[in-house]
């Protein structure tokens, strides 16, 4: 009764952002004690096969380095990330990579390191590679990948980036010991602009966030319209004020803001939000002035991965995991199972379990990985980039996969999503 009757009282579209701040900081409490996975603690089930005690087994370590972040409660409820989120793509890796070590007698285990300190995350990364670890898969932000890549630097270890998008990681940033799987923002930009030139729809009108992560998205479509023709006839910024009647939601308010928000825009093919954050950008799909469609973070988005994608054997990808995590696989699963992946491809290819030999064929031009997209993934030589694919997507369903048709290239047609040779910053992967 009383619950009920709290819920009688409670109206109104701050009431609704309270109860979703409530699931956020359940949510946050749930990962910071989450069992299998504290501080240094190593997973349970990995997917080893042991071996026969005469059997000489080449061991892999590799860790997940997992900077918690205290993150803004979404505008949906559906969007609440879940606890394992990445940690279930690390773990269906090391049993794929498992299944193919155990013929090559090479086994491969995970070990989970989390903080929401970067300093103390930093440190006992550190402790792991002295102890025999060579390889860290970083989901944390660009600074704290930084910070990895310095403290290890001289030692035989890799960073592998599956967290951040964050350019400057590939440009002026750069660490000759960090590959990325995530793809940049410029790589997503790209590989969304193409699709709206490929349909003819080439004037934009761009929405974006006040938060540096929205300026950075905001100048890689900047960037790719002018890469691809298209036009951008005005930009208008969008302010998210704490406490307000924008901020706190509801649809009536929304339904009047939004309109007015962008009345009297120029003429233009579709509305672009840079919304890192996802603060405000699920408002506008069917509620601008204009009816026009809505892409960038929300709408029509680029990503790395589609639960729903079920082209070249992803059907099959998709249920094991299913099996596993007993949930659909997220862009971030996806980076991070790449990630451990090409660790254990490198292995196999090589027949080593030296990190020395494994990072030295994962930067060869013979490298090369099989991740359900149609096409063998490599790393760019010149700014560690993963070269891959840029579906583009609703929240159902794939519409589009980039790079689109006419967009040709020299040597890889996957080189015109992102920063190319030619326009690098990049110095550290230099001869």
């Amino acid at each position: 009764m009383g619950e009920n009757a709290n819920r009688r009282r409670c109206r109104g579209p701050a009431c609704g952002k309270a109860r979703r701040a409530s699931l956020v900081s359940a949510a946050v409490a749930a990962q910071l004690t989450l069992a299998p996975i504290a501080l240094g603690q190593q997973q349970g089930s990995t997917g080893r096969i042991p071996a026969a005690p005469s059997d000489p087994v080449k061991q892999t370590a590799i860790v997940l380095a997992r900077e918690l972040r205290d993150p803004s409660p979404p505008l949906s409820l559906l969007d609440f990330p879940p606890q394992d989120d990445g940690v279930a793509g690390a773990r269906l890796a090391v049993n794929d990579n498992n299944t193919t070590g155990r013929f090559l007698k090479q086994e491969f285990t995970l070990e989970v390191v989390q903080s929401g300190a970067a300093s103390e995350l930093v440190s006992e990364v550190a402790k792991r590679v002295d102890g025999g670890a060579g390889f860290v898969v970083a989901d944390t932000s660009a600074e704290t990948v930084l910070a990895l890549a310095d403290a290890l630097q001289g030692r035989e270890a890799l960073v592998i980036n599956a967290g951040s998008g964050d350019d400057r990681l590939r440009g002026r940033d750069c660490r000759a010991n960090v590959l990325h799987t995530a793809p940049s923002r410029a790589m997503l930009a790209d590989g969304l602009a193409q699709y709206l030139v490929w349909k003819q729809w080439r004037r934009w009108v761009l929405v974006r966030g006040t938060g540096p992560a929205d300026e950075a998205f905001a100048e890689a479509l900047r960037r790719a319209a002018k890469r691809f023709g298209a036009k951008i006839v005005e930009e208008r910024a969008f302010k998210v004020e704490a406490g307000s009647r924008r901020a706190d939601g509801g649809h009536e308010q929304i339904q009047q803001q939004i309109p007015s928000f962008t009345q009297n825009a120029p003429a233009h093919d579709v509305l672009l939000v840079a919304d890192e954050g996802g603060q405000f950008g699920e408002y506008f799909p069917y509620r601008t002035w204009d009816p026009r469609p809505v892409a960038g973070t929300q709408g029509l988005v680029p990503t790395s991965w589609h639960p729903a994608l079920e082209q070249w054997g992803a059907t099959q990808f998709q249920n094991r995991f299913r099996r596993l995590a007993s949930r659909t696989m997220r862009p971030l699963d996806y980076d991070i199972w790449v990630a451990v992946r090409s660790i254990g491809e490198a292995a196999s290819r090589a027949k080593s379990a030296a990190p020395k030999d494994l990072i030295a064929y994962l930067k060869s031009t013979d490298f090369d990985l099989a991740a359900f997209k149609g096409r063998k993934l490599t790393y760019r030589p010149w700014d560690g980039q993963l070269r891959q694919p840029i579906l583009v997507a609703t929240a159902k369903l794939p519409v589009t996969v980039s790079p689109q048709p006419g967009f040709l290239h020299q040597f890889s047609e996957l080189d015109t999503l992102g920063i190319d040779k030619p326009e690098t910053e990049c110095r550290a992967f230099s001869p």
